[in-house]
Order: C-alpha cells, then structure tokens, then sequence
C-alpha cells in the first residue's frame, strides 16, 4: 500500500531510536511472553484499533486518577510513583524492550498492581486517549537528541505536545526533568506555547520535587558532572 492510499486516520510515522538493546535473559524473555500481556493497554497500536476508536478510559480508571509516564526506561521512578500512589491508576509508556522488561521484573517482584504499560510509540497512545483523561504526566531524561538537526525530533515538539495538552485535564501537572542543557532552554521555548505555564522560577530548576525517585539515568549524569534541571508545568 502507498503512503497516499492509506487511512488517513492511521498516519504513518517515522520513530528515531533503539527499540531494543542488548539480548535479555530467560527471565525477561518469560516476563515479556507470561506477564505482559496481562499489564498491556489494550486497543493502543494501529494493527489492533486502525480506526483510533478511543479508549474506554473512565472503565479503566474505575474512579481513580491516571497518571501516565513516556519513556519510563528502566522503570524505577515509575514503580515508585505507583508503589507511593496506590489509588493511582499509571500508564507506562516506552518502546524499547530491554526497559519494558525491566519494568516487568520489578511489578512482578514488587506486587505492583496498578500499572499498565504500552510498549509502542506515545503517539498512538495520544491518538487513542480521550481529551482531559490524564491528572498528572511525566517526562523524565527524554532521548536528548543532541545533535542540532535532530532537535526536531525532540518530545517537546509541538507533534508531541499539542495532543499532551488536550489529554492533560486543565490545572493538572506535566513534569519534565532532563541534564541537558539545551533541552531545557527547548523545553522552556515551546512547552509553555502548547498551553502550560511553568511554576518554577527559572533560578529554581535545580530542585527535584518532594516525592522524586533518582534514577539510575539521572545517577550517571551526576557522576559525569551534569546538572538535573527539574521542571513543572501546568495546564492552561
């Protein structure tokens, strides 16, 4: 099929990155056949919604906030947050394997129950979820993307953006950490033009929230001398 003949509702798009790294073990490969698909978000990906039909969210979320994580990576700010947060409802989002599974291990091991995960693309996760169904949202240590013709390809670009703002209940949280330098003056730029306002002040990026859970990404930059900046913004 050429890309004028497909469904415009199903939009063919490019992704950048690894989606999977090195080989994983038995009992990665075992949590990714046994346990995975009991935690999936279903109806997400084109092959199985091709007419983005959305998502049954107020079914899933069963009076409870959702908060939703992109790119989770190996996944321990994220079980955190579900384990300190109990009456949450959190949609993990990431495409590459090797942290899915790492995720798996720990909800398996943990007794995680209020996780669910979309191991794909955040964009088909925009074009299914209905508008004002997310309470708080996550972006931690995106790709920085560091070389300046790939900026485009940055999270915090207006394809990634504009949908996040209509799924982000009005005066709800997006929160954006990254020790990139050029990545937060991007993400000062164009964050607050999708409808947010930023409630630190630019002096006060250094500080990580009270209830934050240091990663091992973040861990690595502090020993190679780079700074965390920590940025909250809220929906307009």
């Amino acid at each position: 099929m050429s890309t004028s003949d497909k469904d415009p509702a199903t939009p063919w798009r490019n992704f950048y990155g690894r989606i999977k790294g090195q080989s994983l073990n038995a009992r990665q490969e075992q949590d990714l056949e046994d346990l995975l698909p009991s935690v999936r978000l279903p109806n997400v990906t084109r092959e199985e919604n091709p007419d983005r039909t959305l998502l049954d969210i107020e079914a899933l979320r069963d009076g409870n906030p959702v908060w939703l994580e992109v790119g989770f990576g190996s996944g321990e700010h994220l079980a955190h947050q579900a384990k300190a947060n109990p009456d949450v409802l959190f949609i993990g989002c990431e495409i590459y394997i090797n942290g899915v599974a790492a995720l798996l291990g720990k909800i398996r091991r943990e007794g995680i129950s209020n996780i669910v995960i979309h191991a794909g693309d955040a964009r088909d996760l925009f074009d299914v979820l209905p508008a004002n169904s997310l309470d708080k949202m996550f972006l931690l240590y995106p790709d920085p993307w560091p070389k300046a013709r790939h900026h485009r390809r940055r999270f915090v670009t207006p394809e990634h953006l504009d949908p996040l703002a209509e799924k982000l209940k009005p005066g709800k949280e997006f929160r954006v950490a990254t020790d990139i330098e050029d990545y937060v003056r991007q993400t000062l730029e164009e964050v607050p033009r999708a409808g947010f306002t930023l409630t630190e002040q630019p002096d006060d990026l250094g500080k990580a929230w009270d209830d934050w859970f240091s990663t091992r990404y973040e861990q690595k930059a502090l020993r190679e001398g780079r700074t965390p900046h920590y940025m909250t913004f809220i929906r307009n």
